[in-house]
């Protein structure tokens, strides 16, 4: 059942949600901070709803953390072992997810510590989904807010300032074609 779920996710639900990103315009951070995420947790959430309310265990929780734990070190890992060169990250986003994520767990620490998730519980952690909509939304004008002059010595570009010459602003990521792509901003980010 599982399997089936996962195949209809990944060749119908996540190509759709992917088409209508693209017809709504939206950045690559914000549909992937959407869309995109519901698109790739669909199989978690059905496995946790079917955990709680058919078998009346506490698999919902395990299913969701192991799956974040298994994302954020087998998937970047692999990503990086296979990348076949060195993968650059801009600061901003590894800081302001890493930020946000920090912020989700001490909260969800702090709810399941009793051993029961009450609704309002429940509804602050949407809410806190929905401002990191917003976050991602305003992804551009809170990097320009929280960046200082800072040099990137991989490119020779500043983001967000003049660079050390004088001569030159660069307002995003250089767009030189040998930065690598998981590096290079498209456009907004």
């Amino acid at each position: 059942m599982f399997y089936a779920l996962a195949i209809v996710c990944d060749d119908f639900f996540v190509p759709s949600l992917e088409k209508i990103c693209e017809r709504l315009h939206l950045s690559e951070d914000v549909a992937g901070a959407t869309f995109m995420a519901a698109g790739s947790s669909t199989p978690e959430l059905f496995a946790s709803v079917i955990g709680v309310f058919i078998t009346h265990g506490d698999v919902g929780v395990g299913t969701i953390v192991g799956s974040a734990v298994f994302n954020i070190l087998c998937i970047i890992g692999v990503c990086g072992v296979f990348a076949g060169q060195v993968v650059r990250l801009t600061w901003w986003s590894l800081f302001r997810d890493s930020m946000y994520y920090i912020l989700a767990i001490i909260a969800l620490i702090i709810f399941i510590y009793d051993e029961v998730i009450v609704w309002w519980e429940s509804l602050i952690l949407i809410i806190m989904y929905l401002i990191y909509i917003l976050i991602m939304k305003y992804n551009m004008k809170m990097q320009h807010l929280f960046t200082i002059k800072r040099k990137n010595l991989g490119n020779g570009c500043t983001i967000g300032s003049e660079l050390q010459d004088g001569n030159v602003y660069c307002d995003s990521l250089c767009d030189d074609p040998t930065v690598p792509l998981l590096w290079k901003s498209k456009g907004k980010q």
